[in-house]
């Protein structure tokens, strides 16, 4: 604690709200004050903790009024934290992480772990870029939404009346409208061929096949609808309206400063990515100080109308329990508790519905996950290989839950 009284300190207030780089003293000092809001949240009315009524929600029925956590538990999550989390990077392999954690629809905690660059031993802090990888996807996908909500593009009208010419040479593209593109049913791989074939590989509608190739199919669709480039569009109606400071879909110079290096399961650094033009699949570099602004602003509500957030939250599709690509591999069975709806995956078991997504870039690894009853969530980020591979303890202490995707992803 010493070190704490030996640099000027930010008045509390004007500290809860900077945005520019702080000391690590500050950042400690942040934590304080971010449990100290988070104290004032909970205890609005004469010390007695306050009930959260939310709106309308999954599966068209409203979302039970449900008891935010007590301070107490939420302190000793974040204790569990802040204890568990060095040695299961320890036994990942993962040089640094950063991890956001939501309550109440907002962001009460954040907290960098290890190094961003074993060379130079700058640690992780709370202004970090880590690539997103595919946790690019939900926040394109609260993007087209908001041009759903100004009546400029349709969930259901095929895609291809929006573009001059056929996307690729197969008549059935002509079936794949957005709906189909967020919850993965276009019948398109991952991604395209060496050779730059893009087939369809089954009707479109017809079952879930993760696909990277479906978003960049809509990106095209909603370059041509808003006459802007995504990275333009984003930052525009996405990225400044949330507060959301270092996102970019391509790079900026400031990144250069702040990215982490991603590292192999062999320790070895990985080559860093610049990206020059827009993906909406996969390119999106942000902290997650950022990545949990959209989370939040996602369980207010904010931004989008309450009938089109209702379907982002609904169910569209169960998946194989064997499978994430499945071109070529019919469901025997489909799981009972694992969906994907409009940009995420979706959990649903014990009447408890939550949202989900992960990111895997290689030596970049991601997740997120969010209660929209609770308005709870986490959000982290790692510079390491294996990071997945020890995240589920993390991410359960996080948000209280079994977090049942990583037994999908394996």
């Amino acid at each position: 604690m010493s070190e704490l009284t030996t640099e000027p300190k930010l008045p509390i207030a004007r500290m809860c709200q900077k945005r520019t780089p702080l000391s690590s003293a500050d950042e400690e000092r942040l934590e304080i004050c971010q449990e100290a809001e988070l104290i004032r949240f909970f205890y609005g009315v004469g010390g007695v903790l306050v009930l959260v009524a939310v709106a309308i929600g999954v599966m068209g029925t409203p979302r039970l009024q449900a008891q935010v956590p007590s301070v107490r538990s939420t302190r000793d999550v974040i204790s569990r934290l802040k204890s568990e989390v060095p040695g299961l990077m320890q036994q990942g392999g993962v040089p640094g992480m950063s991890i956001a954690l939501i309550r109440g629809g907002k962001t009460i905690w954040l907290h960098g772990f290890g190094v961003k660059d074993k060379k130079t031993g700058e640690p992780v802090r709370t202004d970090t870029v880590f690539e997103a990888a595919s946790l690019s996807k939900p926040v394109f996908t609260y993007g087209v939404l908001k041009l759903v909500d100004q009546g400029k593009l349709d969930l259901d009208t095929p895609l291809s009346s929006y573009l001059a010419k056929p996307y690729v040479p197969d008549e059935r593209v002509g079936q794949i409208t957005a709906r189909l593109v967020l919850s993965h049913r276009t019948g398109f791989p991952n991604w395209r061929g060496d050779d730059g074939s893009l087939p369809i590989y089954f009707s479109p509608g017809e079952r879930f096949s993760y696909s990277g190739e479906g978003y960049i199919y809509l990106q095209h669709v909603v370059e041509q609808i808003t006459g802007k480039p995504l990275d333009v569009y984003m930052d525009e109606v996405v990225f400044k309206p949330l507060g959301m400071t270092n996102s970019s879909y391509v790079w900026r110079p400031s990144f250069d400063s702040l990215t982490a290096t991603g590292y192999d399961s062999k320790g070895g650094p990985g080559e860093l990515e610049k990206p020059k033009e827009a993906g909406a699949a996969s390119s999106l570099n942000t902290t997650a100080r950022d990545y949990a602004l959209f989370v939040d602003a996602v369980l207010n509500g904010k931004g989008l109308s309450s009938s089109v957030l209702h379907q982002m939250e609904t169910p569209e599709i169960a998946l194989d329990p064997t499978c994430r690509i499945c071109v070529k591999q019919e469901p025997k069975e489909l799981s009972k508790t694992l969906f994907w709806g409009l940009g995420w995956g979706i959990q649903r078991e014990h009447k408890s519905v939550m949202l989900w997504h992960w990111g895997d870039n290689g030596v970049f690894k991601a997740f997120v996950m969010a209660d929209p009853v609770r308005k709870s969530g986490v959000v982290m980020f790692a510079n390491g290989e294996d990071a997945l591979n020890v995240a589920k303890p993390i991410i359960d202490t996080a948000i209280d839950t079994d977090s049942l995707a990583f037994a999908w992803l394996k």
